[in-house]
């Protein structure tokens, strides 16, 4: 069966004109399509590569990529057969000119992450380890997917990518009847003729041509421009980098249309692909606009063939025409879009150094040590070394080898990575009881400052929520405010208290972040300790949910997982259960009634 075409796959429209607008301009460095599992966003990455010249690369990234893979590295075969150093040329560089397509983009290794966002910002890829120096050329439109049920990806990779696609699930029957008949058509040979399928494509690149050659020609106004930054500013976009790739996508977006001037749908698909998706705040809106004022009356010119062109000018908008044109839109758009992004940059201010950990498997390589395959990554030169002396030996001892590499088991040697340890807070918060409101409303109001302060190096932010008979995350380790805040606004209190699932719950989140990333853990409990609800989701029987606490309390403090209980029961109904669990944990108790916000996030972070 042949592949989908571009023009053949259905439901990601948006998705499709961003990937025009980056062959159109690929200084935008590229498009993020977030989207469930099986909507077909790899089908149309692979497609878009066939809409480009012919002969231009197109390398797939795997999410398993080593840094030797990844970067480059030394050509073992050549340097054993020629006994030189030949430096061979990683994916980077090969994409060089063309497209690199990452797919699940947010379970990248943090180490490849960082390789990724530094090649990108230099155009270049910088060899420099193991006695290797090079410097590659790699100047490449990244093209990535992902599903954002999986995660988040990292802010500053995104931030050097131009275009993000709004994630939009597959909720319409109609839509998703049409995908299965597009495809079964597909299987039984009734879809489109291939001769009208290659005409299309074909037209498609004439078309991206032609636009390529007329952006120097598009207009975009200083108005426009101006109203592009005040939407902005609206929607608490920082950075200047996103301003140019919003006013490089009104114009590349005017010229796919072969137009020569920026319109009003150029400047709002703008703010949908660019601004949109980098919003940390939703604009207020205002009750009553004022009404705009008319544009000053000029002078005509002398010349009079400028006839034409004066009447043009003062049929542009104001700057206040146009934000209000554009917020109106954002107003529109955002609150259905924000519920659905996931990765939403916030303010981060300054921080102290996070813990530095070594390990076997990810980070930036160090050294190299004795050990196993089954421990780590092969160090290739310092294992050939380690069995260079001892080959004339070997080879005495078995006659029958001849010029052959002879290794063994004491040879091998093994990469040792140094990893930033990141930290992952995970609130617990009781939504059971009398005091559930107010405990929502500190819990949200620490989230929210610890998130908008002092953490930079990959700490996150997951909550936990635990009422009636069990506990559920309602945020999993994200570094979203928003997200946060939607989830605290919305839930619901009342009824048991769960500890014992919330304990169980919070400890699995952990386990899962740390198999993913090197990273320290900080349980947050925000509960009086009063536990009634079992994990079998039965009640009244103490002896067996004190035992149940006993045991999840001890399989924490054994992981090595930092906790702090956070007491706000007043004093005189208290009869100690929190001080009591703060213990088991091997945690720090914090008696805090009447906390404020603030004074969690401080107790948390000391």
């Amino acid at each position: 069966m042949q592949p989908l075409s571009f023009s053949e796959i259905v439901n990601l429209d948006l998705a499709k004109r961003a990937l025009l607008l980056l062959a159109v301009d690929p200084s935008l460095g590229g498009v993020v399509i977030p989207a469930s599992v099986g909507s077909g966003k790899s089908t149309l990455a692979r497609a878009f590569a066939r809409l480009l010249p012919e002969g231009t690369p197109f390398v797939e990234l795997p999410i398993n990529v080593t840094e030797d893979r990844l970067l480059g590295g030394l050509n073992l075969e050549m340097a054993l057969a020629t006994g030189k150093r030949v430096i061979e040329k990683g994916l980077l560089a090969k994409a060089n000119g063309g497209v690199l397509y990452v797919d699940s983009l947010n379970l990248l290794d943090s180490m490849i992450s960082a390789q990724l966002i530094d090649t990108i910002s230099r155009g270049a890829v910088v060899i420099e380890r193991e006695g290797l120096s090079a410097v590659h050329e790699a100047k490449f439109m990244l093209v990535a997917t992902f599903d954002p049920s999986d995660g988040e990806v990292r802010m500053g990779l995104l931030d050097r990518i131009g275009l993000i696609v709004p994630f939009a699930s597959q909720s319409v029957a109609e839509i998703r009847a049409k995908v299965v008949r597009c495809v079964r058509a597909k299987e039984l040979g009734h879809a489109a003729d291939h001769s009208e399928i290659e005409q299309e494509e074909t037209a498609l690149r004439a078309l991206i041509l032609a636009a390529r050659e007329d952006l120097k020609k598009v207009v975009l106004y200083d108005e426009q421009l101006e109203a592009l930054v005040q939407t902005a500013l609206e929607l608490g976009v920082e950075g200047n980098r996103a301003d140019v790739f919003a006013a490089k996508v009104a114009v590349a977006n005017a010229a796919l249309n072969g137009e020569t001037e920026v319109g009003d749908d150029d400047l709002k698909l703008a703010v949908k692909l660019v601004l949109l998706p980098r919003a940390t705040r939703i604009p207020e809106k205002e009750e009553e606009r004022a009404e705009p004022t008319a544009p000053p009356q000029t002078a005509p010119p002398e010349s009079s063939n400028s006839e034409e062109s004066q009447t043009d000018e003062s049929q542009l908008p104001s700057p206040e025409d146009l934000s209000n044109m554009l917020l109106e839109t954002v107003e529109t758009a955002l609150p259905e879009s924000m519920l659905n992004l996931n990765f939403a940059p916030q303010r981060r201010g300054k921080s102290g150094k996070r813990g530095i950990a070594e390990n076997n498997r990810r980070g930036k390589y160090i050294r190299a040590i004795s050990g196993s395959l089954r421990e780590g990554k092969l160090a290739l030169i310092p294992t050939l070394m380690a069995a260079a002396p001892w080959q004339r030996v070997r080879r005495s001892e078995q006659s029958k080898v001849r010029n052959q590499l002879i290794i063994k088991k004491e040879d091998i040697r093994i990469k040792r990575f140094r990893d930033k340890a990141g930290t992952l807070f995970v609130f617990v918060v009781d939504s059971s009881g009398s005091m559930a409101v107010n405990r929502m409303r500190q819990a949200k109001g620490a989230v929210s400052h610890l998130l908008q302060s002092a953490y930079i190096h990959r700490d996150q932010v997951a909550l936990v929520a635990f009422r009636g008979k069990k506990a559920e995350v309602l945020l999993p380790p994200s570094q979203s405010v928003e997200r946060a805040k939607r989830e605290l606004d919305v839930l619901l209190t009342g009824g048991g208290t769960p500890l014992a699932s919330a304990l169980l719950t919070a400890w699995k989140t952990i386990a899962q972040m740390r198999n993913k990333s090197n990273l320290q853990a900080t349980l947050v409990l925000i509960t009086d300790g009063r536990a009634n609800v079992a994990l079998d989701q039965s009640q009244g029987d103490r002896e067996k949910i004190q035992k149940e606490l006993d045991e999840l309390s001890a399989l924490i403090r054994a992981d090595n997982i930092h906790s702090i209980v956070i007491d706000t029961q007043m004093n005189f109904l208290t009869k100690g259960e929190a001080q009591q669990l703060a213990q088991k944990l091997g945690g720090k108790y914090v008696y805090l009634p009447n906390a404020r916000a603030e004074q969690i996030a401080q107790a948390v972070q000391s």
